[in-house]
């Protein structure tokens, strides 16, 4: 969020509205009721896997030869 908001605002005023945000939802959660979730990267599994096709079309187009093994847990 920092880094899109940099250009259009500089240095402090982009830090001044990241607080502003950080402010308004530390004050929702007692004030209104709201009910704290973390939400880990564990979540958001689409992303990841959104994240890996990118990952792999970059390798692709650098030259690299991607082959895909299933993942092996360890035990």
């Amino acid at each position: 969020m920092y880094r899109q908001l940099v250009p259009r605002l500089g240095h402090a005023q982009a830090i001044g509205a990241i607080a502003h945000r950080l402010y308004r939802l530390i004050w929702k959660i007692p004030h209104q009721r709201i009910r704290y979730e973390e939400r880990g990267p564990a979540i958001n599994e689409s992303a990841t896997a959104a994240r890996a096709r990118k990952m792999i079309r970059e390798l692709r187009s650098l030259g690299y030869r991607v082959v895909l093994a299933p993942a092996v847990l360890p035990a």
